[in-house]
């Protein structure tokens, strides 16, 4: 029976995983909101799925930041949170982040404070091109994102968007590098559907270790970083479906993944 109290529910087509989060009516983060997505990016380390969409809800907001509702709301809270206010959101992030398959973003409304974030932290955005990005915390009385944002767009812009609050369309992002695909409306669900069959057709634990090397490498020197890179691929060699993906290719026909 399915849990009609969960704002966080993942199904399951082949091999893609779509995560969606529904909070009516702008998908604003709550304490379950944050919760949930941890637990379902995390559950997906151990199922048989090459690629995890993010999607929410709603036309209004892909996510738009923090319920400032509950923020100011007195209630009692366990002594973890009392010292740590911080630790549920860095876990659902992180979640996403750290997530054992390549994470797709479908960002088709605002991407703001916490929604840009998560979009931040996807390994790939598929964003309708007038969806709008910002961390605009400083506005009502927040701070937060700062590292998320620059990791997105970089040190200068990053200082600019979290001053002044301003949100940027992603058509403006993705001329900026910021994004990988910035599309008109009509074309997002086709872009998304190209992207992750292309993902998902790939051998899936070689698109495992792929994220775990793009993530161990990423703040290394480049010579170390490739160092670490030879580790993951002498890995992938040991591996059945390694060997299954040179021969698919040069007998010319699609590969049978054999997951080992």
């Amino acid at each position: 029976m399915t849990d009609t109290t969960r704002v966080v529910r993942t199904t399951l087509a082949g091999t893609v995983a779509t995560v969606t989060f529904d909070r009516p009516p702008v998908n604003a983060l709550n304490r379950q909101a944050l919760r949930e997505l941890a637990e379902e990016f995390e559950a997906l380390a151990d199922l048989r799925v090459s690629v995890a969409v993010l999607r929410t809800g709603g036309t209004r907001a892909f996510i738009a930041g923090a319920d400032l509702k509950e923020i100011d709301e007195e209630r009692e809270v366990g002594p973890g949170e009392a010292v740590d206010r911080g630790a549920l959101a860095r876990r659902a992030l992180e979640a996403v982040a750290g997530c054992a398959v390549p994470v797709v973003a479908v960002v088709d409304g605002a991407a703001i404070g916490g929604g840009l974030s998560f979009a931040a932290l996807a390994d790939i955005v598929v964003a309708d091109e007038t969806a709008r990005f910002g961390t605009t915390e400083i506005n009502v009385g927040l701070l937060g994102a700062s590292a998320h944002l620059r990791r997105l767009v970089g040190g200068v812009r990053a200082r600019e968007m979290y001053l002044t609050g301003r949100l940027v369309e992603a058509r403006e992002l993705a001329a900026w590098g910021a994004i990988a695909h910035a599309v008109p409306a009509a074309e997002l669900e086709a872009t998304v559907t190209t992207v992750v069959h292309g993902l998902a057709a790939k051998s899936p634990l070689a698109l495992r270790l792929a994220k775990q090397a793009l993530d161990r490498t990423e703040f290394l020197p480049v010579h170390e970083g490739y160092r670490v890179e030879q580790d993951y691929t002498n890995r992938l060699l040991g591996l059945r479906d390694s060997a299954e993906a040179r021969r698919a290719f040069l007998e010319r026909r699609d590969p049978e993944w054999t997951w080992s």
